[in-house]
């Protein structure tokens, strides 16, 4: 049976995390407040921003890059996106 939770980016009742995405009280506070729709969003905008940006995950600063990005993006601040990128029409 899913759980539902109040979404922080989507401000709406929609099914939760199945477990938290990370260890610690960033993941615990993700998968309290976040839907596993706006975790699938995020983890799609993620790969593009790594792709455009050509960014190397052992490197210290795209990581904190990320991650600032990712609390952005799920809290429903401005954030970076791929330049040039149009979404698809619906």
């Amino acid at each position: 049976m899913s759980r539902t939770i109040f979404c922080r980016k989507h401000q709406a009742d929609l099914e939760g995390l199945d477990a938290p995405p990370f260890p610690g009280p960033k993941g615990q506070d993700i998968f309290d407040n976040i839907s596993k729709q706006a975790w699938d969003e995020w983890l799609a905008q993620q790969t593009m921003l790594i792709n455009e940006k050509r960014l190397n995950m052992m490197d210290l600063t795209a990581r904190t890059y990320l991650n600032e990005q990712r609390d952005k993006f799920l809290s429903g601040q401005e954030y970076d996106a791929a330049e040039g990128y149009v979404p698809p029409a619906e």
